[in-house]
């Protein structure tokens, strides 16, 4: 059966489903719940508020009806949130948001069609992959993966479920980096030969004495497969309000802006480089990082990659915050212009507020023909995961395109730490003759949570 034949009958087989409704369904027309595509929301936090439950709800064919989250304060509230959002548009109660302390028993729930994963860095790729095995369509935030071989084992899940997993690579779904894209793969600016990316660091931090875990906290959960460390406030989200967290800035959580922005600039150029599903053969790079302190993920850094079609790639703080393409006949600029994730982005939005330029401005007004590249067109990313859900659209960021812009994230990282160049082998996912790097290509898990304790 065909990708998009599955898509169709998997939307059709979901459409008798159940209601937590509180008023009847006959007064809804089109928002009936036989119309919807029924979503749990799995995390309750900055970017959930800010960005994915917006992202939802602005479409009228899905629906938000539970909600999970390991603080039960953020969960309560992302409940409210999400229930004064239906009140206010149906202009009157809509429906009873259901709370799951742990997000294994939404993933049981068979009203819910489809989830979005809004949580920290190192619990994506596991409840993807649960989340997928048991039969729901799934958005996830970006980066894919903690480590290439858990992001290797969400393919696999999602390969074997046949569900539709999105990576909120969003920036695919905003039209310069489209245009950018396929101009350049277009010979608009000649043969691409080098891609500029800039990208900052974050900042050291103060030492942080242990605290006493908040009793609405599961810190356990929380931690997942990392090791048990001690809880202290600014480690992991803030008490109360939802200001950028500190687990961004620690290691044991993620690996810092190299996958926390790095995965949108590096999907984006992997657009125009034609090199969606591969990967660099050479990366090279060198960082700062903190000497002390409980934040210890890279500071300022510089890295190249070298790929096998000949464009070389660097990436440093020093550059503008976007992508530029170099061709040896002129160049594009794009960036992500005035357009902001959530309320914290940490880049100034003046340092990268042009969204798109070139060496010469008859480049953009350039017309793409018929017979031309064509890249696909989303107007928002959610949006086009939910398309593609009901079989209407091509998926924008599959799991597969996912996977291979945060795999040169994190080999990036790993030359980081190792302070050497690094050869990869995209087809077999190994490095070429260096078993301490191969040994970065996962990391040991704590049971009973992770990749490696989920059957596929």
């Amino acid at each position: 059966m065909k990708r998009r034949e599955f898509i169709k009958n998997s939307a059709l087989a979901s459409a008798a489903i159940g209601f937590p409704t509180i008023v009847p369904s006959s007064v809804f027309g089109k928002n009936a719940p036989s119309n919807k595509i029924n979503i749990g929301q799995i995390g309750c936090g900055r970017i959930a508020r800010d960005h994915d439950m917006p992202g939802v709800w602005r479409h009228d064919i899905a629906r938000i009806i539970g909600v999970s989250d390991l603080d039960s304060n953020r969960m309560a509230d992302g409940k409210k949130r999400v229930e004064d959002y239906y009140a206010k548009k149906m202009g009157k109660p809509y429906l009873d948001v259901t709370q799951y302390a742990d997000y294994k028993d939404m993933l049981q729930n068979k009203d819910i069609d489809a989830v979005v994963i809004s949580t920290p860095d190192h619990w994506h790729s596991q409840p993807a992959m649960e989340a997928s095995l048991a039969g729901k369509h799934v958005y996830v935030q970006k980066p894919t993966s903690l480590t290439i071989r858990e992001g290797r084992q969400l393919v696999e899940a999602v390969n074997k479920a046949g569900t539709v997993l999105q990576l909120g690579t969003q920036q695919r779904s905003s039209e310069q980096f489209r245009i950018a894209a396929e101009l350049v793969r277009n010979g608009r600016i000649g043969r691409l030969h080098t891609v500029k990316i800039g990208l900052p660091g974050d900042p050291a931090g103060p030492e942080a004495a242990p605290m006493p875990i908040p009793p609405n906290l599961n810190y356990d959960m929380w931690l997942g497969s990392t090791p048990e460390v001690p809880y202290t406030e600014i480690g992991v989200h803030p008490a109360t309000g939802y200001d950028r967290p500190g687990w961004l800035r620690r290691e044991q959580f993620g690996a810092g802006m190299i996958t926390g922005w790095g995965q949108h600039h590096y999907d984006s150029a992997a657009w125009g480089m034609d090199t969606e599903l591969t990967g660099p053969r050479y990366v090279q790079a060198v960082a700062e990082f903190p000497q002390s302190g409980l934040w210890n993920v890279h500071g300022d850094f510089y890295a190249k990659a070298e790929y096998d079609n000949g464009i070389i790639m660097y990436t440093g703080g020093g550059y503008p915050n976007g992508i530029r393409y170099e061709g040896t006949e002129g160049w594009i600029w794009v960036s992500r212009g005035s357009y902001v994730a959530s309320t914290s982005d940490p880049v100034a939005q003046g340092n990268s507020a042009k969204a798109l330029d070139a060496s010469d401005p008859k480049i953009l007004k350039s017309v793409i023909g018929p017979d031309e590249i064509q890249l696909t067109r989303s107007d928002e990313h959610h949006g086009n995961w939910l398309g593609a859900i009901q079989g209407n659209n091509e998926l924008l960021s599959p799991v597969e395109i996912g996977h291979r812009s945060c795999s040169v994230c994190l080999l990036t990282h790993i030359s980081m730490k190792l302070g050497r160049k690094l050869e990869w082998d995209a087809n077999i996912e190994k490095f070429i003759g260096d078993d301490e790097a191969n040994s970065m290509l996962e990391r040991p898990q704590r049971a009973p949570y992770g990749t490696n304790y989920v059957k596929i």
